[in-house]
């Protein structure tokens, strides 16, 4: 079985988001935290959390990125049972029962996301469409030989991002301020 950790390959999601998650910690896409909100109504780093975070379970904080790790059943069956009590505690589910039933329906969800191999890496991205919010997840591969979090001083200076569209070769960002010239 395969669960979602949160990670931190860099000290930006204490900056970008007003209570970070502890790397290591069970995550869930925690699109849930935004029901009956408007989007538009959140401050900017709320804005943050709703585009882009993963919803630590220990924490209550976000990481923009989550990694697929093995898990046990009963990591699953403690996992289930900490955001239950998180959602009554922190998010008022009436009682444990309800709650128990949408932690487990969240973190099948989040199951549902390990369908690529051990140590990928997971970003999401949601936006509201009307009164739906959608959500796609895209993984980010390390390059050969990299592992997460081991010496890299910038995160995004060894990944991948799988199915990506190449850029433009030729693109010069120093013209792209300028006008096109009439022929």
């Amino acid at each position: 079985m395969k669960l979602l950790r949160t990670i931190a390959l860099d000290p930006s999601d204490t900056f970008v988001f007003e209570v970070p998650a502890e790397p290591g910690e069970w995550a869930v896409s925690g699109a849930f935290r935004f029901c009956d909100q408007d989007p538009a109504q959140l401050s900017r780093k709320e804005r943050a959390a709703f585009r882009s975070g993963f919803l630590g379970v220990q924490s209550w904080g976000w990481s923009t990125l989550a990694q697929i790790v093995p898990a046990t059943e009963d990591d699953c069956q403690a996992l289930i049972e900490r955001l239950a009590r998180q959602l009554v505690d922190r998010f008022g589910a009436p009682d444990i029962v309800a709650a128990r039933a949408a932690a487990e329906e969240e973190v099948a969800f989040a199951q549902s996301l390990c369908t690529h191999p051990i140590s990928s890496l997971i970003a999401v991205h949601r936006s509201l469409s009307g009164d739906a919010v959608h959500e796609s997840f895209r993984r980010l591969q390390l390059r050969e030989g990299q592992r997460p979090g081991h010496g890299h001083g910038k995160a995004f200076s060894f990944m991948a991002v799988e199915d990506d569209v190449e850029p433009d070769s030729d693109l010069r960002i120093a013209d792209m301020g300028r006008e096109p010239r009439l022929r």
